[in-house]
C-alpha cells in the first residue's frame, strides 16, 4: 500500500499553481456579491423572519432583489419552501409547460431524479408526458459533445423549452461551461427567438466568472443547500430569470393568484443572507477540494473526471473505482471522517427519484447539504463515486485520505 502521507504531500505541491489560477474568479464573485448587498441596501431589519402567510416580508423581498443583482435577472424566487434542486426544477417545468408544448433536452439522459418528472422512460402519473407535454431527447455524440446537427433539425419545429443541465450529474460527460452555454443559447435563439432556455444550475454557482442568465439563459434553478447557501442555509431553493417565467414558477409553488406574495421566512432569513455572502469563498474551498481529490486519486492509479487541470464549471469530482466494494469503501471513509454521524456505515439503498440503488455519505450538519462534505454514487457501472463540497480544504483532505485508506484495502 502506498504511503498516503507522502502522496498527499506531493499533491500539496502540485496544486499550488492550479489554485493560483482560480483566485481571480473568487475575487470577482466576492465583489459581485458584496456589491449586490450594498446596492440593495441590506440592513439588520431584513434579517428577521415572518410567520403565517408571510405577507409583506421585506427581508424576503430584499434577498430576492440581491439574487436578481447577482444573477442579472428581472426577478427571483428564493424560498425555504423549495425543498431541493429537483423541486426548483419541477416548479419551472410544470409552471411553464402545458399540454401540446415541446420540451427538448439536449445532453442525453437528464439527471436521474428528473425521470419521473419528465416521463421519458417511466410513464408515471403526473409526469409531463402523462399531462400531454411532448418531450424529446437528443443524445450526445460519442465524444461527449453536443449534436449540433440534430439540434438544428429539432429546432425546425416549434420548441417551447430547451432544458440544459450545467453539471454532469451521475455521468462522465463534460459539464457545460459558460463559453459553451453562450454558444448553445445563441444557436437556439438564432433559430427560434421565442424558445425558452432553462438551465439546471445546481453545483455551478460562483464557479465561473458569470452565470447562465448572463450567457443567454431565460430562467435558472438551484438549491440553497448547495453552492449559494454557503453552508449555512438549512433548506431552500431558488428560481431566477425573466419576470413572467419566475411568476409562472411561483404560481406552481403556491397557487395562481397567490404566487410569490406568500411564504414565511421563519428563522431562516439571516442564514440565507449570511450563507449567500460567504458562498463565493466556500464554493472555491469546495473547488480546491475537488482539484486536490483529482490529483490525489490520480496519483493512486485511479481514473478521475474531470482531470485536475481541466477548467471547472461545477464542484463535482468523479473517481472511477470500477467495483461496488470500492465505492462502498470510499463512502465509508468519507462518512467516518465527517463531523456528524461518523459512526454510521452508509450502504446502498433505494432512493426516491433514482432508478438504481444509491449510496450516500453525508455526515453533514444540514441533511443532504452537498456543499458541506459529501460523496454519493449510483450502484452501476463503471462504479464511479461522485464527490462534492468541502467547506474547509483541510477537512476535505482528511476525509479523502480516510476514503483512500478504505479503498486501497480492496
Amino acid at each position: 500500500m502506498k504511503d498516503l502521507a507522502l502522496v498527499a504531500e506531493k499533491v500539496n505541491k502540485e496544486v499550488v499553481e492550479i489554485y493560483r489560477s482560480i483566485e481571480p474568479v473568487e475575487l470577482l464573485n466576492h465583489k459581485k456579491v458584496i456589491n449586490a448587498f450594498r446596492q440593495s441596501k441590506v440592513s439588520s431589519f431584513h434579517l428577521g423572519g415572518s410567520t403565517g402567510y408571510g405577507y409583506d416580508d421585506a427581508g424576503r423581498e430584499k434577498l430576492e432583489e440581491v439574487f436578481c443583482r447577482i444573477f442579472q435577472t428581472e426577478d427571483a424566487l428564493v424560498r425555504g419552501q423549495i425543498v431541493s434542486g429537483t423541486h426548483a426544477i419541477a416548479l419551472c417545468l410544470y409552471g411553464i409547460l402545458k399540454s401540446g408544448d415541446l420540451l427538448l433536452t439536449v445532453q442525453g439522459k437528464p439527471y436521474d431524479t428528473l425521470d419521473k418528472i419528465i416521463g421519458y422512460h417511466t410513464k408515471s402519473e403526473g409526469s409531463l408526458v402523462s399531462m400531454g407535454v411532448c418531450c424529446r431527447q437528443i443524445e450526445l455524440l460519442d465524444d461527449g459533445t453536443l449534436d449540433w446537427g440534430r439540434l438544428d433539425e429539432e429546432l425546425r419545429q416549434p420548441v417551447k423549452m430547451v432544458s440544459i443541465q450545467r453539471s454532469c450529474g451521475y455521468s462522465l460527460r463534460p459539464s457545460l461551461n459558460m463559453a459553451e452555454l453562450s454558444k448553445l443559447c445563441s444557436f437556439i435563439k438564432a433559430r427560434q427567438p421565442d424558445t425558452i432556455i432553462f438551465v439546471d444550475n445546481c453545483y455551478g454557482e460562483f464557479v465561473e466568472e458569470s452565470e447562465p442568465t448572463e450567457n443567454g439563459a431565460d430562467i435558472i434553478a438551484g438549491s440553497l443547500i448547495k453552492n449559494p447557501g454557503g453552508g449555512l442555509a438549512p433548506t431552500g431553493g431558488y428560481v431566477a430569470g425573466k419576470k413572467k417565467l419566475v411568476e409562472l414558477a411561483a404560481n406552481r409553488l403556491t397557487a395562481p393568484g397567490i404566487g410569490a406574495e406568500v411564504g414565511p421566512t421563519l428563522g431562516w432569513q439571516r442564514l440565507f443572507f449570511q450563507g449567500l455572502y460567504l458562498a463565493p469563498h466556500l464554493v472555491m474551498e469546495a473547488l480546491r477540494g475537488a482539484i486536490w481529490a483529482a490529483l490525489f486519486f490520480k496519483e493512486l492509479g485511479f481514473d478521475v473526471f474531470p482531470s485536475p487541470y481541466d477548467k471547472r464549471t461545477d464542484i463535482v469530482q468523479a473517481v472511477i473505482l470500477k467495483t461496488p466494494e470500492r465505492v462502498e469503501a470510499f463512502c465509508r471513509g468519507i462518512q467516518g471522517a465527517s463531523p456528524v454521524d461518523s459512526h454510521v456505515v452508509p450502504v446502498p439503498s433505494p432512493l426516491p427519484g433514482y432508478q438504481h440503488q444509491v449510496i450516500m455519505a453525508a455526515g453533514t450538519f444540514v441533511q443532504g447539504a452537498s456543499l458541506e462534505f459529501t460523496a454519493d454514487a449510483p450502484m452501476r457501472e463503471p462504479y464511479g463515486v461522485y464527490f462534492q463540497g468541502g467547506l474547509s480544504l483541510t477537512y476535505t483532505k482528511i476525509g479523502l485520505i480516510e476514503a483512500a485508506s478504505e479503498v486501497l484495502r480492496w
